[in-house]
Parts: structure tokens; C-alpha cells; sequence
């Protein structure tokens, strides 16, 4: 069939999901806001960047008008927005059908606290045959727009669990990051307010004080940078932290690999985290805050430990105590590596999309 994708390239999760059914044979267009740098370009799409303006409002105009041009043209059996903000936007005013919307969390859970941005929101959810998203409370977020549950499912993005699998620490890794004969504890949420990385900064003299070999792996970059950095510089632990900052997405598992515990400080999260995700499949313990619906995945004590948020004493305390306990640290991460496997596999959620996609356009 023919689909068409409103999705922004720079993500790896629109990367990930348009890659699965071009590589299936589909005939693939992606419309973006912004070029392709996700990953490598995929065979088999047509891919068009829309063009912008400095000024934003004036950029969704132009947006929605290229858009219903492109589309017009296509003639697509189905289009599909990823994010129920811009792209979802750029989607219900082209007044195509069947048009599938898919939330990712923030466009729906922030659009209840925003006056201005609510009704855009409602508008995109209200001309849209059917809402996927991947969280029971953000089905219920949707339903308090307007929407009936009947056209709610819940997809979730998946891990190929192929790609990320349990594995030997990477020996080059080890000596680029300087993490010899040393615990690993590994974060890779973007250092922005939402991930609350400065939590974790916090937590790290305490865990040093019983651990003092521990070493601390920051993948990812954003707003908040300088300030994490002059809080490690503050509490003189710089040493013991590794900012290793954006790396491409083919490097995590190798990183994951390397580490002994993943820890993820988030104060709110949709469903489950893709980084939390992936860690679970490589056969990682998580230390995860207990926000959004991490504990229908993270079972308190088996795979890990859920945490209060901002609780950086705790956060210390359960990292000590996994560190501490190696055969304990192993199970978790066995069962983390069955739960993924089980319940988020990437190729079975993308083959309900694929159902999904199938029936809406008359079994084509």
C-alpha cells in the first residue's frame, strides 16, 4: 500500500517505525518539518522536507499549505502523523482520510495544562480515524479530550530485540570512556528539566562514599548542561562522570553492553521510556523513577527498583545495593530481557500496525 508519514526526521522513533514498512515493501513518502539526520537514508521512500520560516506561526502556515499540495498530489492510501502537535496539525487541516494519528506524550499530557494549545490538540484527535499511543494513562488523557475510546489503540514503539541483546563489555569502550575494572552506571536521558538529571548528579557522592571505583556514563546533550556540569564540578565528582554527550544510535547498545546498571531520573514519562526499553532488552537492572506507567513494566525488587521522584538519597541507596549484590543484579536483568522480549517487541507491535493499516484500507 501506499502511505504517506507526517513525521519529524530528527527523531530515531519515526526513523524506526517508517524504516519497518518500507523495508516491508510499502510504497513510503515522509513529509518532515526538518531534514533527514536520524539515521542513514532508507530505500524505498520518497522523502520531502517542507521548507520553514524563521517565525513559527508563519512556518505552519507554509507548513499546511506544502503539505496539502504534497499530499494532493501523492494520493496516498493512508496518512499517518506522528505527534498530535504540529505534524497532527499540518495532517487534520489537510482534511485527508483515512488519516491515523499517533501521540508520543507530551503533545497530549501538556495540551490539558495549556489554554492555547488545547483546542489545536482537541482539533487534530477530533478529525483523526484512529489514535494509537503507548500507555493505558495516555489512552485515558486522550479520552478526556473528547475522544472515544473505540478509536484509542495502544502500539507501542518497540525494541528490536535483535539489535539489542545481552552481550560482552565492549574492551574499546572501556578504554575510550577510561572505566577499567570500575561499576558502570549509565544514564541516557537528554539533559533537559523533564529528566531531572541533576538528581542523579546528587545521588553520585553518596554512592561513592560506599563504592568509590563507581564511574558514571551521561550519554545525551540539551538545555541543562552547564548547569549538571558546574553541579558535578561543585561537588567534585567530575572525575567520576563521563558526558559523552549525543551519540548515534547504532553506538547505544554498545554502551548499555558496557554498563552494569541503567538509572533514568525522569519526572514524568508517557509509556515506557525508549532508553529504559533498551537497557531492558540488553539485559540491564533499572533504577527508574515511578512516574507514568514505569511499574506495569518495572516490577519493584525483581527488575530493578522504582523510585520516588527527586529522591536522590534512595536513588543512591538502590544503586549501592545492586552494585553490592551481583547475583541479584543478574536476575533483574534476566527478567528485564524477558519482559521486552515478551511484551515490546518491536516486530510484533509494527505487525498490529501493520493489521491496523490493512483493515483501514479495505484489507489492500
Amino acid at each position: 500500500m501506499k502511505i504517506c508519514f507526517l513525521a519529524g526526521a530528527n527523531s530515531i522513533h519515526s526513523y524506526r517505525w517508517i524504516k519497518y514498512f518500507a523495508d516491508k515493501g510499502h510504497e513510503i513518502c515522509w513529509i518532515s518539518l526538518v531534514p533527514l539526520t536520524a539515521g542513514e537514508a532508507i530505500q524505498n521512500i520518497r522523502f520531502h522536507e517542507i521548507s520553514q520560516f524563521p517565525v513559527k506561526i508563519l512556518s505552519i502556515f507554509k507548513g499546511i499549505i506544502q503539505a496539502r499540495k504534497l499530499i494532493k498530489k501523492i494520493k496516498p492510501d493512508i496518512l499517518h502523523a506522528h505527534y498530535a502537535g504540529i505534524y497532527g496539525l499540518i495532517g487534520a487541516l489537510s482534511r485527508f482520510q483515512p488519516f491515523i494519528v499517533t501521540a508520543w506524550g507530551s503533545d497530549i499530557l501538556m495540551a490539558g495544562k495549556a489554554k492555547i494549545k488545547k483546542p489545536f490538540v482537541k482539533h487534530v484527535l477530533k478529525k483523526a480515524d484512529l489514535i494509537t499511543c503507548d500507555a493505558e494513562h495516555m489512552r485515558e488523557a486522550i479520552r478526556k479530550l473528547g475522544t472515544d475510546l473505540e478509536k484509542i489503540n495502544i502500539i507501542y514503539f518497540g525494541i528490536d530485540t535483535q539489535v539489542f541483546t545481552p552481550g560482552v563489555k565492549d574492551k574499546d569502550l572501556i578504554k575510550k570512556l577510561d572505566v577499567f575494572n570500575s561499576p558502570v552506571i549509565i544514564s541516557l536521558r537528554n539533559l533537559e528539566p523533564i529528566y531531572d538529571i541533576e538528581t542523579l548528579i546528587r545521588s553520585i557522592p553518596l554512592v561513592l562514599g560506599t563504592i568509590s571505583d563507581a564511574k558514571f556514563v551521561i550519554v545525551g546533550t540539551g538545555s541543562r548542561k552547564k548547569i549538571i556540569q558546574k553541579l558535578s564540578r561543585s561537588l567534585s565528582i567530575s572525575d567520576k562522570i563521563r558526558f559523552v554527550g549525543k551519540i548515534p544510535n547504532e553506538e547505544i547498545c554498545r554502551y548499555l553492553r558496557t554498563a552494569d546498571i541503567y538509572v533514568s531520573t525522569s519526572l514524568s514519562d508517557g509509556g515506557i521510556a525508549a532508553s529504559t526499553a533498551e537497557a531492558m532488552a540488553c539485559g540491564l537492572p533499572v533504577v527508574i523513577t515511578d512516574s507514568g506507567e514505569n511499574k506495569k513494566w518495572v516490577k519493584d525488587g525483581a527488575g530493578g527498583f522504582l523510585i520516588p521522584i527527586k529522591s536522590h538519597k534512595i536513588l543512591a541507596e538502590k544503586i549501592i545495593y545492586l552494585l553490592k549484590n551481583s547475583d541479584f543484579r543478574m536476575r533483574c536483568g534476566e527478567i528485564n530481557r524477558k519482559v521486552i522480549e515478551k511484551r515490546n517487541n518491536y516486530y510484533i507491535e509494527m505487525e498490529k500496525m501493520d493489521k491496523i493499516y490493512r483493515e483501514m484500507t479495505g484489507g489492500k
